[in-house]
């Protein structure tokens, strides 16, 4: 009943003459609906997604040696074709997990192609 004479009040105060004058300011003089939120449980790491995750930088390790040895190889013979191959095998390394491998791979091949473009023709 205390409730219905309040809303009451309030809608005579928002009609009359002076509007904004008699009308409460303070939030606790109106009923608010407020509801409890709650945040997403955090979820767990689970073993099996850790050994998933080194079984793919296992797999791509054998691929990142192979992309490093064509990478130095292309510093000495054949830049371009074995720089390129370098290049790719270490995206290939990276994608499966040997981040550090085909980062190296990917480093020394491109240094590899742009010494043999813009240097060795000069020797």
């Amino acid at each position: 009943m205390a409730d219905q004479d309040r809303d009451t009040g309030v809608r005579e105060n928002t009609e009359s003459a002076y509007i904004g004058q008699d009308i409460p300011n303070n939030p606790s003089d109106y009923r608010e609906e407020t509801a409890a939120e709650i945040a997403a449980p955090i979820p767990v790491a689970r073993r099996r997604e850790h050994d998933d995750i080194r079984g793919r930088a296992e797999g791509g390790t054998g691929t990142g040696y192979v992309a490093l040895a064509l990478s130095i190889l292309s510093l000495f013979v054949l830049p371009i074709l074995f720089g390129a191959a370098g290049i790719v095998l270490g995206f290939i390394a990276r994608g499966r997990g040997a981040t550090g491998l085909g980062a190296w791979a990917i480093g020394i091949g491109v240094v590899s192609i742009i010494i043999g473009i813009f240097i060795l023709p000069f020797f």
